[in-house]
């Protein structure tokens, strides 16, 4: 495998492990810290609203939202100008793990890059931005 290819597999499993155990102790599961940050956000949005900022299908978006409407994080109704369209929004629960669940994240970012000087932080978050972008283009 390539380096680059195998060292970005082995680092993005080791954060999702450490994300999800981090949002698990609020009660959240895997991805939807970023639904609910996209509500935080833009809170009435449609679920493909959503789920094009997320770069997920709706689909995906849908089943969340199932789940995290079931624990109370966030509500259903119909569009009041378009009953076709359904928008999510954020119960008070929802809107209550603003600040844990943000605090949670950048300690956690803090933890993973503490040995890095500020400039190795930065110069990071540049590489990874192209990556970004020259994956996404290839999309």
């Amino acid at each position: 495998m390539p380096e680059f290819l195998d060292l970005h597999s082995k680092t993005t499993k080791v954060l999702r492990a450490l994300v999800e155990t981090a949002m698990r102790r609020h009660g959240l599961h895997q991805g939807q810290d970023h639904l609910l940050a996209a509500l935080w956000e833009r809170d009435g949005s449609t679920p493909g609203e959503i789920a094009a900022v997320l770069h997920v299908t709706t689909p995906t978006v849908v089943k969340m939202a199932t789940r995290m409407s079931a624990v109370g994080l966030l509500t259903r109704r119909r569009d009041e100008h378009d009953n076709r369209l359904v928008r999510l929004w954020l119960t008070d629960a929802g809107r209550a793990l603003r600040e844990p669940v943000e605090a949670e994240r950048r300690s956690l970012e803090e933890k993973i890059t503490a040995d890095l000087t500020e400039t190795e932080r930065r110069h990071l978050m540049i590489a990874l931005t192209k990556v970004y972008k020259s994956g996404s283009d290839l999309l």
